[in-house]
């Protein structure tokens, strides 16, 4: 079975692969279909814009595709950058200056508040317009300063407290067993097993 992940983000592909690749399944990129649209994201909630890319992209490819929508919602800042989290700083979508406005934002403010949590919906839209979704989150606290160098995103500054770590300090593993993406893809992994016994 093909699976086309609607993503160009290589970091975020990386982990789908390590993710998904125990159900041995094919799975491609939006790079192997070159003239594909770029799909707007314009969606108000995380859910919205999963599943308009994977329908887009399905029924681009004439495939099945899997697309998810995460970000960072951080409750001092009333769960912002929320569905903006990947252009914070600018349309641009650069990491290094969505984290340093974030830090910047939480200047001053006390670990007690700078509690937040990742989310990710992951949306599978097979051709004919069935689609399905599954959830995940991460509870953590934001970091006064990058740590660690894996990762991609806001992982420098997203810490776990129970291991007192951020993601990006993490082995992909451990991050995959915890994280929204992680949680979120295991129960997209159910979906998938139930359609490749069809």
């Amino acid at each position: 079975m093909l699976i086309v992940v609607a993503t160009g983000n290589r970091g975020k592909l990386t982990e789908l692969q390590s993710l998904l690749g125990p159900l041995g399944v094919e799975i491609k990129s939006m790079k192997d279909f070159p003239d594909l649209p770029e799909v707007v994201e314009d969606g108000s909630t995380f859910a919205e814009n999963a599943a308009k890319k994977a329908v887009e992209v399905s029924r681009a490819t004439g495939e099945i595709a899997l697309a998810d929508d995460s970000g960072l919602e951080v409750d001092h800042l009333g769960g912002a950058p929320g569905v903006y989290s990947a252009r914070f700083a600018g349309e641009h979508k650069d990491d290094r200056a969505n984290n340093e406005k974030l830090l910047a934002l939480l200047e001053g403010v006390p670990p007690e508040k700078r509690t937040a949590r990742f989310k990710c919906v992951v949306a599978l839209a097979v051709p004919g317009d069935r689609i399905y979704t599954a959830e995940g989150a991460c509870e953590g606290v934001i970091g006064t300063a990058p740590r660690g160098e894996e990762g991609f995103g806001y992982d420098p500054l997203f810490i776990i407290p129970e291991l007192g770590k951020t993601f990006a300090q993490l082995d992909l593993d451990t991050k995959n067993s915890i994280s929204h993406r992680g949680k979120a893809f295991a129960r997209a992994r159910k979906i998938i097993s139930g359609l490749t016994a069809e």
